[in-house]
């Protein structure tokens, strides 16, 4: 899809710009024509040297080269691109953008850009939450410019949270998404995705959970939209974000709440992915105020949840494709079969908390799905965004 695309590489900042020497790898290799301009910032963390080695092109950082007066002319580089995008993207860069400031070559060329124009935001997490940022990137989202958020995960900084760069594969998705066609697998497919955990309350500060981070239902959500789909995630609580023109996220606590945001979009879905791993029981009343300690032994008295899936797979249409998630320590087959019966699922992805890395709170996971024919595909341990691809791609197989 990007093969022959013009793309324009901006560079900022950011201890994050060393990630662009595989970007721009990544978009050689995906047979697209690149160009990379360089503010002065971002030499201190990558060289013109590296860049233009692996883009087989110049790089730009200044007005003019050398002592004849040649200009690299921002006006036709704006021009020549199909697409730009600015990885990393700093605050400083951003607030600029967002504000019409032109002080070097990068923003000269953003202003004059006639393409469709990417940002993928890096730094620390307190910057990335700071009112004047997110107005920022809020405003450059209203210009019509394409938000590639920023993940969660360790900083340069040392702490954990959100303001890592997405990673140079997800940034050439983006750019392969922002260039789809009606031609996607997927495309015209209303697709349902549930994921993460829910917090059943006990009193207002405390809840009966799992250790779901969310990041499997997130990494469907993403793929299936790359294919064409239309997709609703359901989230439960999570750090999670996700940020694409054909994904509408719903934020829900309970499974309760769940199953309302769930019912209220079934009937008009094809595809329905109940990835969320929610809790099996929830107490019968939550309190208004905080239970203090009294005794050494408290009980708690509580009762099912819907079960999901359950109930909505009851009414499933012949046109509806369901996906359940099957999460066993024994027996992991035998018990998976039988929930797609169960459920009337029509696909089950099993993973065991037998295999090392896979399960709650891992970035990778081992799987293996099964049909209604009782067909068996296993997998071998893989991160969960090729996980999803997996999964996805047996989806598309089947309808």
């Amino acid at each position: 899809m990007l093969k022959g695309k013009k793309i324009l590489v901006g560079v900022t900042g950011s201890i994050a710009a060393y990630k662009a020497a595989f970007l721009v790898r990544l978009l050689i290799k995906e047979e697209a024509e690149v160009k990379v301009i360089l503010t002065d910032a971002a030499k201190d963390f990558i060289t013109p040297l590296t860049l233009a080695t692996l883009s087989k092109n110049p790089v730009f950082s200044v007005f003019t080269d050398g002592d004849q007066g040649e200009w690299n002319n921002h006006v036709d580089l704006g021009l020549w691109a199909d697409a730009m995008l600015v990885a990393p993207a700093s605050a400083n860069t951003i607030g600029k953008m967002a504000n019409g400031l032109c002080d070097n070559l990068l923003l000269a060329t953003y202003l004059s850009a006639r393409c469709p124009v990417f940002f993928a935001p890096a730094m620390d997490l307190d910057m990335y939450q700071h009112p004047s940022v997110l107005s920022n990137i809020k405003r450059l989202k209203e210009f019509g410019n394409h938000l590639i958020e920023a993940r969660h995960g360790e900083l340069a900084s040392g702490l954990i949270g959100t303001g890592r760069m997405a990673e140079p594969e997800d940034l050439v998705e983006a750019l392969r998404n922002g260039f789809a066609t009606t031609d996607l697998p997927l495309s015209g497919k209303n697709v349902m995705i549930t994921a993460g955990p829910t917090y059943e309350a006990i009193d207002p500060v405390r809840f009966i959970g799992n250790y779901s981070s969310g990041k499997m239902g997130y990494a469907l959500a993403e793929k299936a939209a790359n294919a064409g789909a239309s997709v609703t995630l359901i989230s439960g609580p999570t750090h999670l974000s996700i940020s694409h023109p054909r994904i509408n996220t719903v934020s829900v606590k309970s499974g309760k709440e769940m199953f309302d945001a769930c019912n209220e979009v079934y009937a008009n879905t094809d595809i329905n992915i109940f990835a969320a791993a929610v809790a099996d029981y929830s107490p019968t009343e939550a309190a208004d105020q905080k239970i203090k300690k009294q005794d050494s032994r408290m009980a708690l008295e509580l009762a099912k949840t819907i079960d999901i899936a359950k109930t909505l797979g009851a009414k499933k249409s012949n046109q509806q494709f369901n996906v359940g998630f099957a999460l066993e320590t024994n027996n992991e087959v035998e018990n998976a079969k039988k929930k797609i019966d169960s459920k009337n699922f029509d696909l089950i992805v099993l993973n065991s908390l037998q295999d090392k890395g896979a399960g709650f709170g891992h970035d990778t996971n081992k799987i293996s799905i099964i049909d209604k024919a009782n067909n068996i595909e296993h997998f071998e341990l893989k991160t969960k965004t090729e996980v999803a691809k997996d999964i996805i791609d047996a989806i598309i197989a089947k309808v």
